[in-house]
């Protein structure tokens, strides 16, 4: 069973900087795409961005230029760098991971089989 682990939230006041981590355990030759979304209280979960196995990513457009996702595949381990923060980047950040060839916010954000971290708490103070 795939497990995923975030760890690195905090609050931290605008434009400062966060970096996520989520530690991937047990069967993930078959997880080609990796991924965050956040949720903030009464909203649905929204993509932040996404990376292929392989190294393509995607970035949701409010995250452009501020937040960089990588991996270290030899660690199974994914990372948001996070840059510049709002406050509007408040929310419960969550990593997710699934086996799709296609990988981009949209493909995951359609998937049905996703498999969701328990997810890191992010808040940006003004």
């Amino acid at each position: 069973q795939v497990q995923l682990v975030e760890s690195g939230g905090g609050s931290v006041q605008a434009g400062g900087s966060l970096r996520l981590y989520c530690a991937v355990y047990g069967y993930d030759f078959n997880r080609f795409c990796m991924g965050w979304f956040r949720q903030a209280p009464g909203k649905e979960p929204q993509g932040v961005a996404s990376i292929h196995k392989y190294g393509a990513t995607d970035y949701a457009d409010s995250v452009k230029g501020r937040f960089t996702i990588s991996q270290d595949n030899a660690k199974n381990t994914l990372y948001l760098q996070m840059n510049s923060l709002e406050p509007e980047d408040t929310a419960m950040y969550y990593c997710v991971a699934d086996g799709l060839f296609q990988c981009s916010i949209a493909t995951m954000t359609s998937s049905s089989s996703k498999y969701w971290g328990q997810g890191t708490q992010v808040t940006v103070s003004s």
